[in-house]
């Protein structure tokens, strides 16, 4: 007969998220893991897998938490002003202390190359995928914009949105804010 779970893996998972999310992945250990989640390795494993399966549970969990900022803006109607306010709410959505901690995302594709398990690669490009889709969903409804201009602006601020992630762990309020007017000021 199989043991009975004496955890919730919702709970194990959203703190491992938290362990990831503050400090990456490869500097993750399993040692790290089993004591912020308060389960052994057995317990990991039977769950998940390996590291790298809990991680990819990490991820799906952390875009549940993300997808509560893209439905603000999914459901707005006035285009790159709404997208600045989405960089706004993610700098709050990713505070940690009195600097951010940035974006799961962003800070596992700082980390990942060529060895990098496909799975967790994939994770990462299709949840980058669907925030710049998200862009240029929100860009549209501003109808004097063409789809070549939409598609060239969605890509920068995908790439603005990794700079502003990466820079929330670091740089002030003001200069982060600085960036933000910045970054818009010609989209």
């Amino acid at each position: 007969m199989a043991r009975q779970k004496k955890y919730s893996e919702e709970e194990v998972v959203e703190k491992a998220m938290n362990l990831f999310w503050k400090n990456g992945f490869e500097s993750t250990s399993m040692q790290m893991l089993e004591k912020e989640m308060g389960i052994n390795k057995f317990s990991i494993y039977s769950s998940f897998g390996s590291k790298n399966g809990l991680f990819i549970e990490c991820l799906n969990s952390y875009k549940i938490e993300l997808n509560r900022l893209m439905d603000k803006l999914r459901a707005t109607e006035n285009g790159a002003a709404d997208i600045k306010q989405y960089f706004y709410d993610f700098l709050e959505f990713s505070k940690g202390s009195d600097l951010g901690k940035g974006c799961l995302v962003t800070n596992t594709s700082n980390e990942i190359d060529i060895y990098t398990d496909e799975k967790i690669t994939e994770v990462l490009i299709n949840s980058t995928n669907d925030v710049k889709q998200l862009f240029a969903s929100s860009l549209r409804k501003e109808l004097e914009k063409d789809e070549l201009i939409i598609e060239q602006q969605a890509d920068y601020l995908l790439l603005a949105m990794f700079g502003l992630s990466s820079a929330s762990r670091l740089f002030t309020k003001t200069q982060l804010h600085n960036y933000i007017e910045n970054t818009f000021k010609n989209i």
